[in-house]
């Protein structure tokens, strides 16, 4: 209810009221409507809504987060003033709810930060488990990279590329036409904008567009001869007389000048001509600038550009022309931009040393690339013919159909992500990548050749697995090397076209593509360290998580292994402590024993005989190997920033870790290695009675290499059900392994898992400061009646309670796990229709989880606990 002394009640704003417009009363009343609605926000709050356009939902859907989530964080984590904060908060909850009616620019402006400034504070606010939503991490990560890659193009524009023009004024008219007619058409033309090398290209055409309409005496060296030489003629009476007639003919290309552009820039000319064929010229004539002969007025691109700008909603990067506070880059960027020499323009032939940019790096990679292969074919060599000739066999037809395809279907998928008018960048990628393909094989097969001292590889080369995951690899290679991977550049960005892109492209199971990896390293004596240690990264993510999907063929070789007996493993734990030393090849790898359905008639293994046992899958074994020397350190590393008071627990954690990894792999279904880490590691200090939230855990992992939020906030609960890693733990992994788990307070604990051999740790970073905690833990909830997973007295303990679970929530999740019908799940929202398990918070100081009150003196929760253990 409104105070009768509220302004809006006085003589004279009532007075105002009843002497104006009926607009003006409609005007009032939905101001006085407004504060009505908002009055328990912050007067400030509102005003800024206000200015920000957002709607009543957004307005409280963020006013709750500030309230729920930023209000009692730590101070030291974000400094900056609440119009700032709130800012971030309208943007989190107008992104959640499609809701933002500004632009992204429009946005900085009012809260006065710039792009990084505000998306580190975003990132900074995320807090707790579910402040910022997957939706909203997405939309944050694409900007964040659409701005890295166009910062870079405009730094490289500015430093090496605007300098044609002798003349200042001239200069200006063609550095911001050019680069406005560049944002335009890489908005328009590339479904993809943050491909560093394409956009990179198209703006390389978009400066000979410009270039070759000056005057020869304009332009410095060398473009005044390149110009000079292939000068654009004016059109004839005849070509004037018919020019209304005919179809407005595609502009023609500079060739020299073009060249000269990418000889300058180390740039592929082959690949900027189709570029400029395919892209550019269905851009100009898209804008109607096909036929012109003179520049386009600045005015007509700015206003083309606005309502591309205005209908994405992204940030104006027409404003890096005036150095907008809003682009501002961060201090590492700016140094990188300072180390940039521009080109010396004196004419003096100087050496300059030249640092490593994005784009150079790129460049230079792509460059090495096509060096390596200079030798090698898109097609099969003499000595890969007489492989062939010399099978059971031969494979030549099939080797050949297959590359056809699938050289289709990636071409097809490429032009569906970058842009539709890049079919033939799609295609130049695929033959480098065909390039690729045959020299390796060639090399296996010498290798294996030597090896064996055998010429017929009927087996493998019949193999279509094997090929088209080592066609998978060589592409991967390529598409690698497009994006910056192999530069060792940290600048590099992730697009659509990263691993594991080329998987979905080509329908290839993770754990087929990972037997190919090590030997293809082996076999390419030019693969680049950095390109080394990027496929040994796509190792990594196919062993804690994409070789784990439901349709992979490891659970199929799993089940094998365990249907041969209990004393079958995928790989004895008795190895863990010997050195990773093996002879497989990829031939061996391939080759193993597989289930029948999945392996083609031409490379089948004889069955065992009765009464003989069958061989264990080489595939599998080395697979583990390689998975429990990664799991362990892994573990290491996050056990060293948290539990180096505890060294005693890591042999114990690393014993249930390993036991889980080796008996109750179903946990590992479409899931991620980290998340029976971080469960483990829980679990143990649980039953140990060590001090250890899941609040402390996530925050230390979010800040380790190579890891992603997702991991810890959408974890799979079941039948497509995904909610935090704390739901997790308590609905299935303690459920599961609660008896093992207990074990380890006994005073007979399981015997250890050896310690896996590992020279050294990969993982450089110090230890992180950990804020302590004091929260509780334990609930001595009684059961409603007995069931297998009801809850006893000892594993009550296991229960992570106190971080974001309530009392009666928690009721009904021990109901939910007691009961066979899951729909008791529905329950928890209050909803009759199948919904996402309701969103948990991790604990914050000062607040009681069960009803977000603030406790004073002993805590509510512990008080309810009492209550409930006294009932």
């Amino acid at each position: 209810m409104i105070s009768r002394t509220h302004p809006i009640f006085n003589s004279a704003y009532y007075g105002i009221i009843t002497c104006h417009s009926p607009h003006n009363v409609f005007t009032h009343v939905c101001q006085l409507c407004c504060f009505t609605r908002h009055k328990d926000k912050e007067p400030e709050f509102v005003s800024l809504s206000e200015e920000l356009q957002a709607t009543n939902p957004i307005c409280d859907h963020a006013w709750r987060i500030w309230e729920r989530e930023i209000r009692s964080m730590d101070k030291a984590n974000v400094h900056l003033p609440l119009i700032q904060q709130w800012g971030a908060c309208l943007f989190i909850a107008g992104m959640e709810l499609d809701g933002l009616s500004l632009t992204f620019t429009q946005f900085l402006k009012v809260v006065g930060l710039s792009v990084k400034q505000f998306i580190s504070l975003v990132r900074k606010m995320d807090v707790n488990v579910d402040t910022i939503s997957p939706k909203v991490n997405i939309a944050l990560k694409r900007l964040e990279n659409k701005y890295d890659v166009t910062l870079a193009l405009y730094q490289r524009f500015v430093n090496d590329l605007t300098v044609p023009c002798m003349f200042p004024s001239r200069r200006t008219e063609l550095w911001e036409s050019s680069w406005t007619m560049f944002l335009l058409a890489k908005g328009t033309f590339l479904q993809m904008e943050d491909d560093l090398v394409i956009a990179f290209q198209l703006l390389l055409c978009v400066l000979e567009f410009f270039t070759k309409r000056f005057a020869p005496s304009l332009l410095l060296s060398p473009y005044k001869s390149a110009v000079s030489s292939s000068t654009l003629s004016p059109p004839t009476r005849t070509s004037r007389r018919n020019q209304g007639k005919a179809k407005t003919r595609p502009p023609e290309m500079d060739v020299q000048l073009l060249e000269t552009l990418c000889k300058e820039s180390d740039c592929s000319v082959d690949e900027v001509k189709n570029v400029y064929q395919m892209t550019f010229c269905a851009f100009l004539d898209s804008v109607g600038l096909s036929g012109l002969q003179g520049l386009p007025p600045l005015e007509t691109l700015s206003k083309q550009y606005e309502e591309l700008y205005h209908k994405n909603k992204d940030f104006d990067a027409r404003l890096f022309l005036v150095d907008d506070e809003t682009l501002s880059p961060s201090k590492t960027e700016v140094s990188k931009s300072e180390m940039t020499p521009r080109k010396n323009l004196s004419g003096d032939d100087v050496a300059i040393p030249v640092p490593q940019t994005p784009i150079r790096a790129a460049m230079n990679s792509i460059q090495q690339l096509r060096v390596d292969l200079t030798s090698a074919s898109d097609q099969p060599s003499s000595n890969l013919l007489v492989y062939y000739k010399n099978c059971t066999v031969d494979p030549s037809e099939e080797i050949r159909k297959r590359v056809e395809e699938l050289g289709q279907v990636f071409v097809e998928r490429f032009a569906q992500a970058v842009g539709q008018h890049c079919e033939g960048l799609g295609r130049k990628r695929f033959n480098l990548g065909a390039q690729l393909y045959y020299k390796v094989m060639e090399s296996m097969l010498k290798s294996e050749e030597k090896r064996l001292s055998v010429q017929n590889f009927s087996k493998l080369l019949n193999n279509a697995a094997f090929h088209t995951s080592l066609l998978a690899c060589a592409l991967e290679v390529v598409m690698a090397t497009y994006v910056g991977k192999s530069s060792g550049s940290s600048d590099s960005v992730e697009t659509d076209l990263c691993f594991p892109w080329i998987l979905d492209v080509f329908q290839l199971p993770a754990f087929d593509f990972y037997k190919v990896i090590e030997s293809f390293i082996k076999a390419e004596p030019t693969l680049k360290h950095d390109m080394m240690k990027h496929l040994e990264q796509c190792e990594h993510v196919i062993m804690e998580s994409l070789a784990w999907k439901t349709d992979s063929p490891l659970f199929d070789l799993l089940k094998q292994s365990r249907e041969e007996g209990p004393g079958e493993q995928a790989e004895p734990p008795a190895t863990l402590n010997q050195p990773l030393h093996h002879n497989h090849t990829a031939a061996d790898l391939y080759l193993s024993p597989v289930r029948p359905s999945r392996q083609p008639p031409a490379t089948e293994s004889e069955p065992p005989a009765p009464g003989t046992k069958a061989l264990r899958s080489n595939s599998l074994s080395l697979f583990y190997k390689k998975l429990y020397r990664m799991a362990y350190l892994r573990l290491k590393t996050l056990f060293s920033h948290l539990l180096t008071s505890h060294p005693e627990l890591e042999p114990i954690i690393w014993t249930l870790l390993q036991h889980t990894l080796q008996n109750e792999y179903e946990l590992m279904r479409d899931r991620h290695l980290d998340q029976l880490i971080m469960s483990a590691m829980y679990a143990i200090c649980k039953v140990k009675n060590v001090d250890l939230r899941f609040k402390t855990i996530v925050t230390v992992y979010k800040e380790m290499p190579n890891t992603n939020q997702e991991t810890f906030k959408r974890v799979l609960i079941r039948e497509g059900q995904y909610d935090s890693i704390i739901v997790f733990y308590n609905l299935v992994f303690m459920q599961k392994l609660k008896t093992n788990i207990l074990q380890y307070s006994s005073p007979r604990p399981p015997p250890l898992s050896p310690i896996p051999r590992i020279p050294c740790s990969p993982y450089k970073n110090s230890p992180l400061r950990v804020p302590g905690s004091n929260n509780v833990y334990v609930s001595p909830l009684k059961s409603s009646r007995m069931s297998p997973v009801v809850m006893t007295p000892r594993s009550r303990i296991l229960i992570s309670i106190g971080e974001s679970f309530g009392v009666n929530r928690f009721q009904k999740i021990n109901e939910m796990v007691s009961s066979t019908d899951w729909s008791l799940k529905r329950s928890l929202d209050g909803g009759s229709a199948p919904k996402p398990l309701k969103r948990l918070r991790f604990d914050m100081d000062g607040q009681d989880e069960a009803d977000g009150s603030k406790s004073s003196g002993e805590s509510t929760l512990i008080q309810k606990l009492a209550e409930m253990s006294k009932s």
